[in-house]
């Protein structure tokens, strides 16, 4: 009963969606576990460019379910959006894609609170999405949280709703200064809701075990990345769920024995979007040169993405937290014209040699990186699909990376589109 989980490894963005669709061509299911629409997912193939917010990557194969677990927060109308998007483009959704009844949703006043919440912190602000993420997650952890099983029931959810609604708007009024949110209207919305989405609303955790018991092969999606977990990551600019390997367990109901493998997606460098500690940023004509070469700029919010050599002091880290037992190193070829290449492989942090990340914020962000440097290489890498095709010094870089991860690099993606990849070892 394989389980195969797929998880950024850095602070996001490291190229999931395109992993996860190349993996899902051998998988009965793929199943997101965390995170909401504030997840940005691009897949390249023979249909077309695609972004993803919140429906699984594994939707572009015809024998794959996709569905979304208890750990995910669901914005209705932006999925059904998405939905639409795809139909549209001749892909089949319908009997395909399953939501968790125990999924919560993302409310409209759940997006007014957070948009608030960030203004009012000015230039503390922590720089997320917008989207509601965090205050639907609090509502979830409050116990005063709506999930998608209550669209199924309207007669139970009416009183439900205008209990949290109550004391949304007390928040918003009170202590935000902005406008109540209309009962009725917000109502109406459910009722929709309720009547477009609610064919897609299932029971999400039979579907994986059964499918698990008959031997099936399953992907776990899993969105954002592990420095930005609730718990681990660097905490308070982190996402408001747990993008880690615990997290998929506890977000799609599976015990750990369940997961054969752990694969952990990193950049060949590092990004990070928003606020908070970077030690290896890049502010210069580096930084701005890596960012042009790679597009890095956010699936979901347009915003441009700090930019930075690998660290491996955080790779170790992640390895650490999530037990990789394999990787997927992406964009390896936007590396491909540089000269050198620096990897940090161990901090400064107040004249003291360190080899892991301090656990505080303010630690961290004095933070010195100390660099190795490496030979660039002249010839390309980008669309390479095997092996021997990389140039003596990228294979070199590569082997080093994978030695202070501390575990195997697996794949090698090598450009954007599906069958752009380096498959030194099946992991699927």
């Amino acid at each position: 009963m394989p389980a195969y989980a797929i998880l950024g490894a850095q602070w996001g963005d490291e190229g999931k969606g395109k992993v996860v669709d190349f993996l899902a061509r051998r998988a009965d299911i793929v199943a997101r576990f965390a995170g909401g629409n504030n997840a940005g997912h691009t897949v390249i193939n023979d249909q077309g460019h695609f972004s993803l917010h919140q429906v699984p990557s594994g939707i572009f194969w015809p024998q794959t379910l996709s569905v979304m677990g208890s750990g995910v927060v669901v914005n209705p109308d932006p999925l059904l959006e998405e939905i639409e998007s795809l139909k549209e483009r001749g892909i089949d959704v319908d009997g395909r894609l399953l939501v968790s009844q125990r999924a919560h949703m993302i409310m409209p006043y759940h997006v007014a609170i957070d948009q608030l919440s960030e203004a009012a912190k000015g230039n503390k602000a922590i720089g997320t999405t917008g989207r509601g993420i965090g205050p639907a997650y609090a509502d979830k952890a409050s116990r005063n949280g709506l999930r998608m099983a209550d669209l199924l029931d309207l007669k139970t959810l009416e009183p439900r709703l205008a209990e949290a609604l109550e004391h949304a708007n007390a928040l918003i009024t009170k202590v935000y200064g902005g406008g109540p949110l209309a009962f009725k209207t917000v109502l109406a919305q459910c009722r929709e809701w309720s009547e477009r989405i609610g064919p897609y609303i299932g029971p999400v955790e039979h579907e994986l075990h059964e499918k698990l018991n008959q031997g099936g092969v399953v992907v776990l999606e899993g969105a954002q990345g592990a420095l930005l977990d609730l718990d681990h990551g660097t905490y308070p600019f982190v996402t408001s769920s747990n993008p880690t390997i615990g997290g998929a367990c506890v977000g799609l109901g599976l015990h750990p024995s369940q997961i054969t493998g752990v694969i952990g997606v990193f950049k060949a460098y590092c990004t990070r979007v928003g606020a908070g500690p970077f030690p290896t940023e890049l502010t210069g004509d580096t930084g701005e040169r890596i960012r042009q070469l790679a597009q890095e700029f956010g699936t979901t919010t347009g915003r441009a993405r700090r930019v930075g050599w690998f660290d491996a002091v955080m790779a170790r880290y992640s390895g650490r937290l999530n037990g990789y037992t394999s990787n997927v190193l992406t964009r390896l070829d936007v590396l491909d014209s540089f000269d050198s290449i620096k990897v940090c492989t161990a901090y400064e942090l107040d004249g003291e040699i360190i080899n892991e990340p301090p656990g505080g914020e303010a630690a961290l962000e004095r933070c010195k990186p100390i660099y190795e440097e490496h030979s660039g290489w002249d010839k390309p890498t980008a669309s390479a699909t095997e092996y021997d095709q990389l140039p003596p010094q990228a294979v070199s870089y590569v082997s080093r990376l994978q030695e202070l991860i501390g575990s195997p690099i697996d794949i090698i993606s090598t450009g954007p589109r599906r069958e752009e990849a380096i498959t030194v070892r099946p992991i699927v």
